[in-house]
């Protein structure tokens, strides 16, 4: 296993009476440790008995509630338990830190006419540790100590989670050694907090370290700790997201073979890491985390679902589904639109109609996604009208279109040849306050050239130019295709040369599409110019580029044929049928030229 290095890579060495944790150019974190204490506990030593319940002379967070609240609320609790109070106070201090009134709970705290125990200690650092007041809770580890109390894995716990929040992972191991150099015995708790800081900050190295040495009892003074499915969850995702998915798969199968059972953490990282690899062990892995009754990860249902559609195993992607609702699983509008998109990538567009009533039948509610795959799954079977009467019923509903609606319609539309219902399409864009974008503009004007309507293509660009909207070297390259087919081929090197000053750069596909209009206007030496200028540029050619050549050489330019494939081979071009096909009749239409055969050979170098 072959890790990066981070700033927060340690080294491991074992000492006498604890695990130490070093980085050069780092403090000693076990003093670092003990002057944070001792500093915060002469600061304390200097204030009179009064302020033993406000530690926090340095500073004075803003609180919400008032003191008027805090003292009924400590007066109720003695009404409540005049011989018991702490313990109420803690039950009480406990419920407000659940319900994350942790603010309050400091007021309370500061206000409590009885000695707190270790147990009140301990839920106030956690308080300060969950608002990120790390300095304030060190302030309260020092009360402890000078309280005679012995912080036990608690408080450790806190500060080390606290540390883990302020992404202060050094400090977070130099606490957990301390802990053990006093002989407090660690909990999964405490090292799921170091590992997810480890994780957290991307050196998945030393949380592996961590923890081999952790269930091997080498972490100090003998303990064994032993972890839980959190912790494994927690290790499992840290190392998905960092890459190392055979590292995770290797602690699956270690915790299952501890009797672990996995949770739907560690299950739910393997899958998402494994879903574009290996989809088959994705889908077993899913299967297998639903077959043992573990809650499911609707986003990662999600994601399955869509990367099977996407791979055309719509029907195995159904029978999840399926699945899912027999278990009485919650599916969400996301569940419903992945699938309903896999049908309509198949062309069962009256499947995807099925799952759409489904859904509004369950109280689903549509929305913009929802449409767009509706209108797409009709566009694709060329069911136009359908596609329109679905756009305008989403519209009555007040659900706003996207851009993308209109790319797919007016995609649709001048595929039929509608070029005035497209035009209409186009100007309803901005009555929705939507932009158009590159992608937009490059339909309709490669819409408008393929249905003979170039000058309106051309015109267009010119006005959009005027109004200074930039576009895209794909749209050029759209109208460049439609001149050099209509002949236009001195506008086309007009635009074409105008690219340049627009800080635009030819794509292979803008060099080919001009190379072809000039073979097709007989043009050669310019065909020939623009050839080379696009090696010059460092743009390599395609099969596409050298057939556009080709085409239109005959006997009498065979050298030059012969020129076009050598640089071919140069080029590391592969060949397609059709333009093997076209080479060796050139070569067979005359005797003299048949030695030249063996660049068919050549041909079998770059495939």
């Amino acid at each position: 296993m072959s890790f990066r290095r981070t700033p927060y890579s340690y080294s491991f060495t074992k000492t006498k009476h604890a695990y130490s944790y070093s980085s050069s150019g780092n403090t000693n974190l076990s003093s670092l440790l003990h002057q944070s204490i001792h500093k915060q506990t002469q600061i304390n030593n200097n204030n009179n008995t009064n302020q033993i319940f406000n530690p926090l002379t340095p500073k004075k967070p803003h609180f919400g509630p008032n003191l008027n609240d805090t003292s009924n609320f400590i007066k109720d609790i003695f009404l409540q338990h005049p011989f018991g109070p702490i313990t109420r106070f803690n039950q009480e201090l406990k419920s407000l830190s659940i319900f994350k009134r942790f603010k309050f709970a400091i007021l309370v705290f500061k206000k409590m006419p009885i000695c707190p125990n270790l147990i009140t200690f301990n839920i106030v650092i956690d308080c300060y540790c969950e608002l990120n007041e790390i300095g304030y809770a060190f302030g309260v580890f020092g009360l402890v100590l000078k309280k005679g109390f012995v912080p036990d894995i608690v408080s450790y716990t806190c500060l080390i989670k606290g540390l883990v929040r302020k992404n202060r992972i050094l400090e977070g191991v130099s606490v957990f050694r301390k802990m053990l150099v006093l002989g407090v015995r660690p909990n999964d708790v405490a090292y799921g907090a170091l590992i997810h800081g480890l994780c957290k900050a991307g050196d998945v190295e030393s949380a592996v370290k961590f923890h081999e040495d952790v269930m091997s009892g080498e972490i100090g003074l003998g303990f064994v700790c032993k972890p839980n499915a959190v912790c494994y969850g927690i290790l499992i995702g840290g190392l998905c997201k960092n890459g190392y998915v055979s590292k995770a798969k290797e602690l699956f199968f270690e915790m299952k073979s501890r009797r672990i059972s996995p949770d739907v953490v560690a299950y739910t990282s393997l899958i998402q890491s494994l879903v574009f690899s290996d989809l088959d062990e994705a889908k077993s892995l899913f299967l297998e985390m639903i077959g043992e009754g573990t809650s499911c990860n609707v986003s990662s249902f999600n994601l399955l679902v869509n990367v099977l559609c996407k791979e055309g195993r719509v029907n195995e992607a159904n029978r999840l589904f399926e699945l899912m609702v027999q278990r009485g699983e919650i599916l969400d509008l996301e569940s419903y639109n992945t699938l309903m998109n896999g049908y309509c990538l198949d062309g069962n567009i009256d499947k995807a109609k099925e799952l759409y009533v489904s859904m509004l039948d369950k109280g689903i509610e549509p929305d913009v996604s929802t449409y767009n795959v509706l209108i797409e799954g009709y566009m694709k079977i060329k069911r136009v009208d359908d596609a329109l009467r679905i756009f305008k019923q989403f519209a009555s509903l007040k659900i706003k279109p996207t851009i993308m609606t209109y790319n797919v319609l007016l995609t649709g539309v001048l595929q039929k040849g509608d070029v005035l219902s497209a035009l209409r399409l186009f100007d309803e864009i901005s009555l929705h306050d939507l932009t158009p974008s590159d992608c937009t503009y490059n339909i309709l004007i490669n819409g408008l050239c393929r249905n003979d309507h170039v000058l309106q293509a051309l015109n267009l660009i010119q006005t959009l130019e005027k109004k200074r909207v930039e576009l895209g070297i794909k749209v050029y390259t759209s109208l460049l295709d439609g001149l050099c087919k209509a002949g236009r081929m001195e506008t086309a090197c007009d635009v074409y040369t105008n690219l340049y000053s627009k800080g635009l750069v030819p794509t292979v596909v803008t060099y080919t599409i001009m190379i072809y209009g000039f073979c097709q206007k007989g043009q050669l030496k310019k065909a020939d110019d623009m050839f080379y200028e696009m090696l010059e540029n460092g743009c390599a050619p395609n099969v596409i580029t050298f057939k556009a050549f080709i085409m239109r050489r005959d006997l009498n330019m065979m050298p030059k044929v012969i020129e076009l494939v050598n640089k071919m081979v140069e080029n590391k071009v592969k060949p397609d049928a059709s333009m093997v096909s076209l080479v060796v009749d050139l070569l067979f239409k005359d005797e003299k030229y048949k030695i030249y055969l063996d660049m068919v050979l050549r041909f079998r170098e770059v495939g």
